[in-house]
């Protein structure tokens, strides 16, 4: 019975060895090379982006077809109450409370519209995306979950 308490002690003192050893290499291998930012418990993402042209054209339509895509990667709805989404120069849009279904998107427009499930209006009259810019996707403690540049290389 004194062979397997010893059995067992080396074991246990094996297994704890390992476990410091593995949170100490745990900094190390937790750097992220991924392109993009997302955050790793987030089915929230920022899925496509259609900046505005570099023209004088400001009608409502022109506005409206500027728009910024979230979508929903999961099964399960989520609501986007205090969400925000911003540019690099710090204009922001932020969600009501606005249920996203799961495995669907909302696209955030610049102009104005009447707010539906596929499609929000931040009521702005100038252009806020462009052609180099950052889309930034905050929750509502104001963590980034996801953010998407495009510009001088395309979109990544």
């Amino acid at each position: 019975m004194s062979a397997s308490l010893a059995t067992r002690r080396a074991v246990t003192t094996v297994l704890a060895a390992g476990a410091l050893i593995g949170a100490a290499a745990l900094p190390a291998s937790a750097h992220d090379d991924r392109r993009d930012h997302r955050g790793a418990q987030s089915s929230v993402v920022i899925s496509d982006v259609q900046y505005g042209t570099a023209g004088r054209d400001r009608s409502a339509r022109a506005l409206n077809r500027e728009w910024v895509e979230v979508k929903n990667t999961g099964r399960k709805s989520v609501n986007l109450r205090g969400f925000t989404l911003t540019d690099r120069q710090g204009n922001r849009y932020r969600f009501a409370d606005f249920r996203l279904d799961g495995r669907s998107s909302v696209k955030v427009h610049t102009g104005q519209g009447r707010d539906t499930r596929h499609d929000v209006y931040q009521d702005r009259h100038h252009q806020i995306w462009d052609e180099r810019d950052t889309a930034t996707l905050r929750d509502n403690r104001g963590n980034v979950i996801d953010t998407e540049t495009w510009g001088r290389r395309g979109p990544r």
